[in-house]
């Protein structure tokens, strides 16, 4: 209680201390014309951290003689972002066993020429506040490591080691095997279907090609991966030209000294790398269906399990993000945004889009509408993900042909200002990151050289008008449908049902008459 008094008798001091000041200021009788714009007399100047207009902001590029490049983007604070991109992934896999990027990322920083053991890497990383992770998509895989910016010297050399000098031990491949075959079992199990569906939907848009092909290893090829298959895949695709050295919170030519060191005159174990074994195969769009007959009524067990629901995703040709179309169809995927009939929110969460409005907030039986944007160097794929019970799939699939053929009408002065800001403030809120624009700085240098400032992504997405989403709207009705569907499929409309609706005017699909039902 008296430490509770003196706390309040010091704070009543320093009440009546600021009250005090302050009279004698507003006084005027020692300083009758104080502003607050101007410096207080009598106080040192203050020293800011110098920001001289974008050159702070710039991403520093530099090219090595081997054809690595090296890129960084400088961010004040003591922790750094570093990582190797590599263009490689699971559309290069044409004439390999389909899984080997999927092994690769299970086997990154395991043991290597320098390192023992995963441990090793682990405790070294450590000592610098480090942690260190390995990502493949379709098209890249990411070797990442963010520590202390103290730690920059050792951080590039274990990178160097973990992608050029990995042992691939028997054991480390047995174990990589057991880790694949769990996650096999759980993308089957877990009750988010989402993933499954993107590999599905990707599989009938792209039948048999690039981006089509599978990103999970399927079972079948578990056992067909030894180290003298992947030791062949790594020959043509872990070559320099195919590679850069993104790092974001350092100074760019401590990295580029960093990068030659350890990344100029490295041999790989695997020797001399073939890079004439590449495949440069374009994406073909081909459309189709993938079905996937499911009993889906006990993927959530517990107290308030997950009604039994069937899942659609229909999607249509977009285009490549090296396209000026890219950034119209951004917008319309915000427009057309969406999401769970259990998020709640205010507008900043999307409630105001077209999928909320029109969908959820119209048929209180839908448990899902979401829309989705895929986009790669050669093609893209916008699509929708819609959930309701079995019986009312048909309903639901009309819905979705409607909501597309909706899409090539004019759009409204307040929803796609709305989808802008939105589009804009989601930019900007998640490249405060460090890992978030460590990827943007690489996976943009490694597919063009270049990377867009955040800025100018801005002053793009501001220029889009409504003639603009209509236009990229209307070229992309014309491609065939993709259609993934998954669960109780007994109503499902046909493939060629769902084409006719999304040739129509109004996107119903075609009437069925039934004598028996």
């Amino acid at each position: 209680m008296a430490a509770h008094m003196s706390h309040c008798r010091s704070w009543g001091r320093v009440q009546r201390f600021g009250i005090a000041v302050y009279r004698k200021y507003s006084s005027g009788s020692r300083y009758p014309n104080i502003s607050l714009s101007a410096p207080l007399p009598g106080i040192p100047k203050p020293v800011f951290a110098s920001v001289d207009g974008h050159e702070q902001c710039e991403t520093k590029i530099t090219t090595l003689e081997n054809g690595l490049k090296v890129a960084s983007q400088n961010k004040f604070g003591q922790f750094c972002t570093v990582g190797i991109l590599v263009n490689s992934g699971s559309r290069h896999e044409t004439k390999y066993p389909s899984g080997i990027a999927h092994f690769l990322e299970k086997l990154a920083f395991s043991s290597t020429a320098q390192y023992g053991s995963k441990d090793e890497i682990l405790l070294t990383l450590e000592k610098h506040g480090g942690i260190c992770d390995c990502q493949t998509s379709r098209d890249t895989t990411m070797y990442a490591v963010s520590a202390e910016v103290k730690g920059l010297d050792t951080v590039v050399s274990l990178l160097s080691d973990a992608v050029l000098q990995p042992r691939l031990l028997d054991e480390e491949i047995e174990m990589t095997r057991m880790a694949v075959r769990f996650e096999l079992e759980d993308l089957n199990m877990r009750p988010d279907p989402e993933p499954l569906l993107t590999e599905m939907i990707h599989a009938a848009a792209y039948r048999g090609n690039t981006v089509g092909l599978p990103r999970f290893c399927p079972v079948d090829n578990v056992e067909k991966i030894d180290k003298k298959l992947l030791h062949t895949y790594l020959r043509s695709y872990y070559c320099p030209e195919r590679m850069v050295l993104a790092g974001v919170g350092i100074e760019h030519e401590q990295l580029v000294s960093c990068a030659r060191k350890y990344l100029l005159d490295v041999k790989p174990v695997w020797g001399a790398s073939t890079p004439t074994n590449v495949d440069l195969s374009v994406a073909q769009y081909t459309g189709g269906i993938v079905r996937m007959d499911k009993d889906m009524s006990d993927v959530s067990l517990g107290p308030t399990p997950i009604p039994e629901l069937t899942h659609i995703m229909i999607g249509l040709e977009s285009c490549s993000f090296l396209e000026e179309d890219f950034i119209p169809f951004a917008v319309l995927n915000m427009m057309m945004g969406g999401g769970g009939s259990f998020s709640a929110g205010g507008p900043g969460k999307g409630m105001f889009t077209r999928l909320y409005l029109n969908v959820l907030n119209r048929h209180h039986w839908m448990y899902n509408a979401t829309s989705y944007h895929h986009s790669y160097e050669d093609s893209g794929l916008l699509c929708i993900h819609a959930s309701a019970d079995p019986r009312q799939v048909r309903e639901m699939v009309e819905i979705i042909t409607r909501e597309f053929i909706q899409m090539a009408g004019t759009a409204g002065e307040m929803e796609l200002a709305r989808a802008k800001t939105q589009l804009k403030s989601m930019l900007m809120m998640n490249l405060e990151s460090r890992p978030v624009i460590f990827e943007d700085v690489g996976r943009q240098v490694l597919a063009t050289g270049k990377r867009k400032l955040p800025h100018e992504l801005c002053d793009l997405i501001s220029n889009i008008t409504a003639s603009d989403i209509k236009r990229v709207t209307t070229k992309m009705l014309r491609s065939k449908p993709a259609v993934a569907a998954l669960g109780d499929l007994t109503e499902m409309p046909s493939y060629e049902h769902i084409q006719a609706a999304l040739s129509s005017k109004d996107g119903r699909l075609p009437r069925m008459y039934r004598l028996f039902r």
